[in-house]
């Protein structure tokens, strides 16, 4: 009978992520998918041939080039250069398995057009987001913001980052509502408007983390891989197989064995895997999690780039709750050629929000309808399952669900609250190779 420190089922991007952050401190990690294929709900889909039999749609028009130039990601979602999750990659030096390019553009819908999100100096003086006594007014916020040090007082404009409320510090730099609504959801990348009334540090240290992670690049804060999300699993996968851990695809998994409300082993296929800790996916135990939302998301396929976005070639399009009378944001990320998942000349635009009605198709339309001419679309509704417990006492430790977000930053929030709770401390980004010079 195998032993194993962690089993870990499921081949999604945070299940891979902390596969490889076991593996990376000396674990022995026991990796399970029921697919034959890596990323599990977060796939990419090739040759496009795939796609379409997926969806059960007529085989792909000739127009659209070779099957095989194209890689579909089921869940996009860019990486912001300044991220935890790009730290992550450092830390484990997956990038030598991956390389990214810049996204061209990050944009939000506003007055029924399509405008550059303001982030510098530069942009807000010709941003017409806003008038000029704003532009003056979001400028000295800006300032306020790119300065704040939480650890020195000096830096507050007498206010708490503790206590003072995010609506607080709008009202102190007499920003208009339009103004908000762009700070809060384009650059803090809120997805609804809990923020104002929550303590002010952590919507700051949201813009900054923004404004950072686009002064490393200039075009936009955000990065891609080429050939799609695919390669971001299969980089961990490297990662595991050089510290000499195991993966094992398209095994069904029969059973999780459990001894006083502990998992102790894990069965497949007639085999019993030993283990200390659980990490899972929520469709591997479906009685541990609970729906707390659906998520619609539709993938567009067009021979052109998005109107109004200075013909990028990448962008993110985001759509702010209250310009549709919504309780949350609608998403637009759109790749391309460009970033090799894509035959020349064409692009991939993916829409996703939370389904706030029974008709998920016209919730998503404002969307669509900026993408218009689409050559194909493909709809899917799914589940947003969260854990039901914290897993400490069972030591099974459950992913959430992905949101309909077009930034890993919520996702990387669950990868290191799952790492706290697996291991009893907070995850610290610093060189591996460090703990091998102090043994030696």
């Amino acid at each position: 009978m195998s032993e194993f420190d962690v089993i870990v089922l499921g081949t999604g991007l945070k299940e891979c992520v902390l596969s490889g952050l076991m593996s990376v401190s000396g674990k022995k990690v026991l990796h399970i998918d029921s697919n034959s294929y890596y990323g599990g709900e977060s796939a990419s889909i090739s040759p496009l041939e795939e796609l379409y039999k997926k969806f059960q749609v007529p085989a792909p028009a000739k127009s659209l080039g070779c099957g095989k130039d194209w890689n579909v990601d089921l869940i996009p979602k860019f990486l912001l250069a300044s991220g935890q999750l790009v730290k992550i990659l450092l830390y484990t030096e997956v990038t030598r398995y991956l390389d990214f390019k810049v996204v061209e553009g990050s944009f939000v819908y506003k007055g029924g057009e399509i405008h550059k999100v303001p982030c510098t100096e530069t942009d807000t003086q010709t941003s017409d987001l806003m008038g000029m006594f704003d532009k003056r007014r979001f400028r000295k916020f800006l300032s306020f913001i790119l300065n704040f040090d939480e650890n020195d007082p000096r830096t507050h404009h007498d206010m708490d980052p503790h206590r003072s409320t995010m609506r607080e510090v709008f009202r102190h730099f007499d920003l208009g509502a339009d103004v908000i609504e762009v700070t809060g959801h384009a650059l803090a990348l809120h997805s609804d408007d809990d923020y104002l009334e929550q303590p002010c540090v952590s919507t700051i240290n949201r813009i900054k983390l923004y404004s950072e992670s686009l002064s490393r690049y200039g075009l936009s804060p955000f990065l891609y891989p080429v050939f799609g999300l695919g390669e971001l699993p299969q980089g961990f996968v490297r990662l595991s197989a050089v510290y000499g851990n195991r993966y094992m695809l398209n095994r069904c998994v029969d059973d999780i064995i459990m001894e006083g409300g502990r998992v102790t082993a894990v069965k497949s296929e007639g085999e019993v895997f030993r283990c200390k800790q659980l990490i899972c996916d929520p469709s591997y135990t479906p009685e541990r999690v609970k729906k707390v939302g659906r998520v619609i998301r539709v993938i567009c396929l067009l021979n052109h780039p998005i109107r109004n976005t200075h013909d990028a070639t990448s962008c993110q399009i985001i759509i702010p709750q209250t310009h549709l009378n919504r309780k949350s944001d609608i998403y637009i990320c759109m790749m391309s050629y460009s970033h090799n998942v894509a035959s020349e000349g064409k692009y991939i635009a993916v829409v996703s929000t939370l389904m706030e009605s029974s008709n998920p198709e016209k919730e998503v339309q404002p969307a669509l309808s900026l993408l218009e001419p689409i050559i194909q679309k493909f709809m899917s509704i799914s589940n947003v399952m969260v854990p039901t417990d914290d897993g400490r006492r069972s030591q099974i430790f459950i992913s959430r669900s992905y949101d309909p977000t077009t930034h890993f930053e919520t996702e990387t929030d669950d990868i290191m609250d799952l790492y706290r709770r697996i291991t009893g401390s907070e995850f610290i980004f610093r060189d591996p190779r460090e703990d091998v010079d102090s043994d030696e």
